[in-house]
């Protein structure tokens, strides 16, 4: 059997770290978490998570550090998380944040194997975005070239394919501001903490995943924080 993982992706929206963390949960057999993905069915489920989450999200913010620490720190507390490993998708997106991941994983005795910063420049990030669709009931993501039929179903579930209403032009540029402002500070602090591995993620899905499988592996064994990166 292939061995669980412990890992943190980090990225722009829109540099594929959706898809690639579901493959990498494929490989290593472990929960991908997407805080996205959990904010998300707040919103749908209408809780008073979900209201407030709304409101913030179609504003193009970010939601509070305090709340996405519970989210996640519950969620690591599941047996499956516990016993092989997690994909940590969206979440740390603040320094606050990576500091109560340290703490909380201490505990558990269980700490990150190694933090992905998947690298996609911002002007390919916006052209991705732009032309992104969503089923509206299973989340599966699509790409639109302008050539769609009207009532666009999902070819997973039968659901109708939407454009999100964060994918506009000036929510996707407020959300990258967002990111460069408040999220990329992550980046230097784990480069001192020695975790990060800087990978390209541009290319074919399949050469992207086979760049970051070969460096967590690498990591894995021991090996340099460099493999992988470009």
């Amino acid at each position: 059997m292939i061995p669980g993982a412990r890992l943190i992706i980090l990225g722009r929206q829109g540099a594929g770290k959706g898809t690639q963390c579901t493959r990498l949960s494929r490989h290593y057999v472990v929960p991908h978490i997407s805080t996205g993905d959990m904010l998300r069915a707040a919103v749908r489920e209408g809780t008073e998570l979900g209201k407030t989450a709304k409101a913030i999200i179609d504003d193009g913010g970010l939601i509070g550090d305090e709340i996405m620490i519970g989210l996640v720190k519950e969620r690591l507390s599941r047996g499956d998380a516990m016993s092989r490993g997690y994909i940590l998708d969206g979440f740390p997106r603040t320094v606050g944040q990576a500091d109560a991941l340290v703490e909380f994983t201490a505990e558990q005795g269980r700490m990150v194997d190694v933090v992905i910063d998947l690298d996609v420049p911002r002007e390919r990030v916006l052209e991705r975005l732009s032309s992104r669709r969503v089923c509206r009931d299973c989340g599966t993501n699509y790409t639109a070239t302008g050539t769609e039929r009207n009532g666009w179903s999902c070819d997973v579930c039968g659901g109708d394919v939407v454009q999100r209403e964060d994918d506009t032009p000036e929510s996707i540029s407020r959300r990258l501001d967002l990111y460069e402002s408040q999220t990329e500070p992550l980046i230097a602090y784990y480069e001192e903490r020695n975790e990060l591995v800087v990978i390209d993620g541009f290319g074919h899905p399949d050469d992207v995943l086979a760049r970051m499988i070969g460096a967590i592996d690498l990591r894995k064994r021991g090996g340099s924080a460099a493999a992988g990166s470009r």
